[in-house]
């Protein structure tokens, strides 16, 4: 009789569950002081100031981790890449870069 193996758990959180995708709406707030209208901004200025606040960010949250500071959090730091990820590819997907066609 074959035996059923449990799926993996965490000794915290139970079972382990792949990360959520990114939500702009859900997830920004939590990881930037933003207001609601840059969260709803998607223009191209919108984006690259938003871009900006997450550049920002996520380099003090590296230089809290390469020296060892007790705030550094990698989850954040996740996210924080994450995010920035997300809307790097969205602004490329809403303004590709151009190549250059003249000869």
């Amino acid at each position: 009789m074959l035996k059923t193996v449990p799926p993996p758990r965490s000794p915290i959180r139970g079972p382990l569950r792949k990360s959520r995708a990114y939500d702009r709406v859900r997830d920004l707030p939590a990881l930037l002081p933003v207001w609601p209208t840059e969260v709803d901004d998607t223009s191209a200025p919108g984006r690259l100031a938003l871009l900006a606040k997450l550049r920002r960010a996520l380099r003090q949250e590296r230089k809290l981790g390469a020296g060892g500071h007790w705030t550094y959090d990698l989850a954040r730091h996740a996210a924080l890449r994450s995010a920035y990820r997300a809307e790097v590819a969205a602004a490329l997907e809403q303004a590709p870069l151009k190549s250059d066609t003249s000869n």
